[in-house]
């Protein structure tokens, strides 16, 4: 014999639990997060701060960073280099983006650029530059003195490259936790999930290192370079990921998209260098590992190497504290001494793995 009816509202009670709205409403606010953080950061490039160089006699020097330094916005940030071959090795330094070196027997200026630091900041500053000679009626050429591989014409190739392995590093660990328990049953499945993620970020490091040189010849700079740097980066981010997880169950697989996706792509510098975009992505980008491994990448591939202490040392702090965070958040979990799986859990429950 049939039971009573239910009521549509005892119907939807059931269906949508106090969880499931509360993590629908997360998913929601992460969606309208990244909305506002792409559009955010990338809908109106500016310049802030856009280092420059000024090459002219000692006498002539001052008139055209004065120049540079009336640009409105702080758009400029000028300097003086004494010769030409001093300004670029500032810029394969990465010290400046744009070299201005005045003709003083003339009115035909040159700018120095390096595209492969992002187009769009050479084209800002060919724009800045261009301007103020046009208003003195000079006319300015532009050479490029460190070029993009033909196979990186937008020189994102080191971007995209990075964002793939970032990818890699939280979908591996979400499904790490997801299949075998948010949080390991203690110290020595940790341990294990540790070792794995290991072994696959040297693969994901080798994998994405022979299809960005040899395979699309998309990058220049050593393949053995990219390949640590990508297992690095994989790592970090994948064991950042498990940290969140054992201390915020499935919600922490949200928090690593918010770290790494919502914040830490449209920050990483791929479309727009630091100096062009707004204050909050321009503070916070080479401190993610999505901008330190894409800074990396581009040093390795194009400027000999130049400034890759502190992008490595930012990959290894995440590394660090996504392992440290696991292990003790194992460790001080009750019934999580180091033993066989379910050693120490209560009567009746089952450890995850």
């Amino acid at each position: 014999m049939a039971g009573p009816r239910r009521g549509f509202p005892a119907e939807i009670r059931d269906a949508v639990t106090p969880r499931a709205a509360l993590l629908v409403l997360a998913v929601l606010l992460l969606q309208l997060g990244f909305i506002a953080s792409y559009v955010g950061a990338l809908h109106d490039p500016s310049p802030h701060r856009l280092s420059i160089a000024v090459v002219a006699p000692a006498r002539a020097a001052p008139q055209f960073v004065a120049a540079l330094d009336a640009v409105p916005g702080e758009a400029v940030r000028s300097s003086t280099a004494p010769d030409r071959a001093t300004a670029v090795q500032r810029i394969r330094d990465q010290e400046i983006y744009a070299a201005w070196l005045v003709d003083p027997a003339g009115t035909k200026d040159t700018l120095l650029v390096a595209a492969a630091r992002g187009p769009a900041a050479a084209t800002a500053a060919e724009q800045i530059v261009g301007g103020l000679d046009s208003r003195q009626r000079r006319t300015l050429a532009v050479e490029d003195v460190v070029p993009l591989a033909e196979g990186d014409a937008e020189g994102l190739s080191s971007f995209y490259l990075v964002v793939g392995w970032c990818v890699g590093g939280y979908l591996v660990a979400s499904i790490l936790g997801i299949s075998a328990g948010s949080r390991p049953a203690n110290t020595h499945r940790a341990l294990i999930r540790l070792a794995t993620l290991v072994v696959y970020s040297v693969a994901a490091g080798l994998g994405g290192a022979v299809i960005i040189g040899p395979v699309l010849n998309a990058l220049p700079g050593s393949g053995w370079a990219l390949w640590g740097l990508g297992s690095l980066v994989v790592f970090a981010v994948g064991a950042f990921t498990m940290a969140l997880e054992c201390l915020f169950d499935v919600v922490g697989i949200g928090l690593a998209v918010l770290v790494f996706v919502v914040l830490g792509n449209p920050s990483a510098g791929g479309v727009f260098p630091p100096p062009l975009m707004p204050p909050f992505w321009r503070a916070i980008g080479a401190w993610i590992p999505n901008g330190a491994g894409t800074d990396a990448a581009r040093s390795i591939a194009y400027l000999g190497g130049s400034r890759l202490t502190q992008p490595f040392l930012v990959l290894a702090a995440w590394a660090v504290v996504g392992v440290g965070v696991t292990l003790l958040a194992v460790a001080r979990r009750p019934g999580a001494a180091p033993g066989p799986a379910g050693a120490g859990a209560a009567p009746g429950t089952v450890a995850s793995g």
